[in-house]
């Protein structure tokens, strides 16, 4: 593969720490020729409450606008860009207080954490960027129940446009010794909360934001439905204009269908969440595989330059 005119991949890290990856070349950055435009931040420092776990942010475009949340003053475990699981049987890998039906939200000691094990692979050229990274799933008691071989792949600069591109799989590898089921305050007994799996909290300009489905004649916000792929625009704090995530539901091994878990209000936040309304059981030895991808654009599109796109890369 080539790599774009006038623009190449960089990256820098600290070792145990994060690894910064970073666009460079004419006309990106506004003028300065250099953005970071993701931070993989291994959660080193993430308090236990707040289940520690590897996290993309900040998260920018070309341009160098922010699109991504941090410690939000609301949910203080959403941070950016995040693989996480609400509900995995009794044990609490989101972050914060549990959800109990009949109860609401309460404290609960299943706080579990994704520990980073190492980095398989890491690959670095002027066109993509990839890392393949091993991590166990710790639950508050200090039982390893997961497994995970994660890969993260940074590529598909295209400066006229204004676009990169981020692909996430990870593969959960059950080594509990008994069935894990995954699921979502919605599986618990909340409507309309199926949050769980690969998480994106927005800044806070981007409250109010536009989604955009395959389907025209969707809900201002689609919350439960099924699309191959969700656009959420919004316009940023502190300088003008604004943004897109183009977001692929991608792929899940799991036999139910992976439904869009979105919020314009009050606070903007998109999930394509493998255990909706539905759990899924990872038997011992097992494997639960997803696949996601997210493009990031400089501008806010309108309908037909976000299918436009998705057509042409078959999202």
């Amino acid at each position: 593969m080539s790599r774009p005119m006038g623009a190449a991949f960089r990256v820098t890290s600290e070792h145990g720490r994060r690894v910064v990856v970073a666009v460079e070349g004419e006309g990106v950055g506004q003028g300065s020729g250099r953005v970071e435009v993701a931070t993989y931040d291994l959660g080193s420092d993430v308090a236990a409450f707040e289940a520690p776990k590897p996290y993309l942010h900040p998260l920018r475009t070309l341009s160098g606008a922010l699109v991504s949340a941090y410690r939000p003053h609301d949910h203080r475990w959403h941070k950016g860009l995040q693989m996480t699981v609400s509900h995995l049987d009794d044990q609490n890998f989101w972050g914060g207080s549990s959800y109990r039906h009949g109860e609401g939200y309460v404290p609960v000691d299943n706080v579990g954490r994704m520990r980073h094990d190492g980095f398989a692979a890491v690959e670095v050229t002027d066109a993509e960027v990839c890392l393949a990274e091993d991590l166990t799933w710790v639950t508050a008691a200090g039982e390893d129940w997961v497994s995970e071989r994660r890969e993260l792949r940074w590529h598909g600069l295209d400066v006229e446009r204004g676009t990169w591109t981020l692909d996430f799989a990870t593969e959960l590898r059950n080594v509990r010794g008994a069935d894990l089921r995954v699921g979502s305050p919605t599986t618990h007994g909340r409507p309309d909360a199926g949050y769980t799996g690969f998480f994106w909290r927005g800044p806070r300009g981007f409250t109010g934001g536009e989604v955009v489905t395959a389907d025209p004649d969707a809900p201002a916000e689609p919350m439960g439905t099924t699309s191959p792929w969700l656009a959420y625009t919004g316009q940023h704090d502190e300088v003008d204009g604004g943004a897109t995530l183009l977001f692929s539901a991608g792929t899940s091994s799991a036999p139910v269908p992976l439904r869009w878990f979105v919020r314009r209000e009050p606070f903007p936040a998109v999930n394509p969440s493998p255990a909706f309304s539905e759990e899924v059981t990872i038997a011992p030895e097992e494997t639960l595989t997803l696949r996601h991808q997210v493009v990031f654009a400089d501008r806010a599109w309108n309908r037909a330059e976000v299918t436009a796109f998705a057509a042409e890369h078959a999202l």
